[in-house]
């Protein structure tokens, strides 16, 4: 079996970003940059199932700039065994980034197709499904358990009422919650077995595929500052404060 993991390069988790000073865009000058935490799970449930038997190869696979290969070969180290860069200088939105994995998924036919539910940058939480919806293949979205049997994947689900399981045939889309797993760290000697792996750089102009912009960014600002809490003596005060402060009570 063949995996496919679409991974993404975004800013990391404990960095507080900042806008411009033009407010066009986020500033990204000398920021720590990571594997988006959502794809890391992704590649860790390819690499266990590898490590079971049930996989055979896994590649990752990135839209996006030069610099994505700094990730890439995070997640050759992490267990991968090829990585494909599909190098645009463009910040692509989920649709131009699922016809890209389209023409990938085409050329590698793979099994199955392990990606975050969503990158912690956009939080758009659309390229999985909008992937499955081109190519035509069974989805099973915010997966917090994953098997593979008689060419199906059954998967658990977390939704709003709890847990839902299924059934989808393979080749399928799968997105990955938090619960899936827990990323292992990459061993030293892993990392300089990863600069020795195959990375592919593909271009995107060379798809022929539409990847204009639908959106159009009008600002970025950092959100309100919250004002402190206040402390009170006593109930009486208390419901005074909710009463004719902030109006909650009547």
């Amino acid at each position: 079996m063949k995996i496919l993991v679409p991974v993404k390069r975004v800013v990391d988790y404990n960095v507080k970003v900042r806008p411009l000073p033009d407010q066009s865009d986020v500033d990204l000058n000398n920021v720590k940059m990571s594997v988006n935490p959502f794809c890391e799970i992704a590649v860790e449930e390819a690499v266990r199932l590898k490590e079971k038997g049930v996989a055979t190869e896994i590649i990752v696979v990135t839209v996006g700039q030069s610099d994505s290969q700094e990730q890439l070969r995070a997640c050759l180290a992490l267990g991968a065994d090829r990585a494909i860069l599909v190098e645009t200088q463009s910040l692509l939105e989920p649709l131009a980034i699922a016809k890209c994995l389209v023409n990938v998924v085409h050329n590698e036919n793979p099994d199955l197709i392990i990606l975050g539910k969503q990158a912690i940058d956009g939080d758009n939480n659309q390229t999985g499904q909008m992937l499955a919806s081109l190519l035509d293949y069974p989805q099973a979205t915010f997966a917090s358990e994953l098997e593979i049997a008689d060419n199906q994947a059954i998967v658990t689900r977390e939704i709003d009422g709890g847990l839902q399981t299924i059934k989808v045939n393979l080749p399928a889309v799968v997105t990955t919650d938090l619960r899936l797993n827990e990323p292992r760290y990459a061993s030293l000697p892993n990392i300089m077995q990863a600069k020795k792996k195959t990375l592919d750089i593909m271009n995107v102009e060379d798809m022929s595929v539409d990847i204009n912009n639908r959106l159009q960014t009008l600002s970025v600002v950092l959100p309100e500052e919250r004002q402190a809490g206040v402390m009170v003596e006593s109930v009486t005060e208390l419901v005074d404060k909710l009463k004719n402060e902030a109006k909650v009570l009547s």
